[in-house]
C-alpha cells in the first residue's frame, strides 16, 4: 500500500459532515419553528430514561451560538477522520458517541447533557493519538494541525466554567484515548532513501563522488562511449588555396 492508496478523496469526505451537520440544524430549526424544547432527551446521569440520551443528546443544542460553536470542528474533524482512517472512520463515530455518551451517563451531574462536543471531543483526541503513536509522518502533521488549532480545547475537560457539560468533554477525550489504542489502521510503506538505510556507505554513493571534501563540487567529463562494432566513416573536402597575384 502506498500514500495515494491509502490517504486518496472519496466523496464520504464531504457527505458524511454535511449530513450530521443538516441534521443538527434540522432539529434547532424545529425547535424553533414549532416552539419545542428536546433538552429531556439528553443525557441524565445515572437514570433509566436518561440513557437514551447517549443516542438523542449529539444532536441538541440549547442556543444557536452553542449550534455554532460544534458545527465548524465536527465538519472539519469527521472530514479529516475520514480522510485520513476511512478503514474504522464510522466504528469511531458510532461507538465514540455510545462510549462517551455512557461514559457522561455514569460520571455527570444530575442535569441534561446536551451537545454534539461530546463527539467533538472524541474526533479531536483520536485524531490527536493516533497520529503520535503510528509515527507516520502525514498522520503526526495531522496531529499537530488539530493541537494548534483545538489544542485549548483540552481546559474544558476540567470544571472551569458553569454551565458546560465538562463531563461530557472528558469523556469524549478519554474515548479517543481507548481507541487510538484499540484500532489498528494499516500504514502505507514510506519510502526509504539509500541514506536511510543501515548498510548505507558514502564511499559507495555515486553522487556524493561529484563533490570534495570540502563540499566543493566537481566537474566531471563524461567518458565518450565507443562501440566497436560500429563504422567510422570519413568524409574529405578538398578546398583550393587560391594565392591573391
Amino acid at each position: 500500500m502506498t500514500d495515494s492508496t491509502q490517504f486518496r478523496f472519496s466523496n464520504k469526505v464531504i457527505i458524511v459532515p454535511i449530513v450530521l451537520v443538516l441534521i443538527i440544524w434540522t432539529v434547532f430549526l424545529v425547535e424553533i419553528r414549532f416552539g419545542v424544547n428536546f433538552n429531556k432527551y439528553g443525557i441524565y446521569p445515572r437514570t433509566l430514561i436518561g440513557l437514551r440520551g447517549v443516542l438523542f443528546s449529539p444532536f441538541i443544542h440549547g442556543s444557536a451560538e452553542h449550534l455554532y460553536n460544534n458545527t465548524i470542528p465536527l465538519a472539519v474533524l469527521t472530514s479529516s477522520l475520514i480522510y485520513f482512517y476511512r478503514e474504522i472512520a464510522f466504528k469511531v463515530l458510532v461507538y465514540g458517541v455510545l462510549l462517551s455518551g455512557v461514559i457522561t451517563w455514569a460520571i455527570g451531574r444530575e442535569s441534561y447533557h446536551i451537545g454534539a462536543s461530546g463527539l467533538i471531543y472524541v474526533l479531536a483526541s483520536f485524531i490527536f493519538f493516533k497520529g503520535i503513536f503510528t509515527k507516520h509522518y502525514r498522520l503526526v502533521a495531522l496531529s499537530l494541525i488539530v493541537v494548534f488549532i483545538y489544542g485549548s480545547m483540552l481546559w474544558y475537560i476540567f470544571p472551569i466554567k458553569k454551565g458546560i457539560s465538562w463531563e461530557g468533554h472528558l469523556g469524549g477525550f478519554l474515548t479517543g484515548v481507548i481507541f487510538a489504542l484499540l484500532y489498528k489502521v494499516k500504514l502505507s510503506h514510506q519510502k526509504k532513501y539509500e541514506w536511510e538505510r543501515d548498510d548505507y556507505n558514502e564511499e559507495n554513493d555515486e553522487f556524493l563522488q561529484h563533490f570534495d571534501e570540502n563540499g566543493n563540487f566537481i566537474e566531471k567529463e563524461a567518458d565518450p562511449v565507443i562501440d566497436e562494432n560500429s563504422e567510422i566513416k570519413y568524409t574529405y573536402h578538398y578546398v583550393e588555396n587560391k594565392e591573391k597575384e
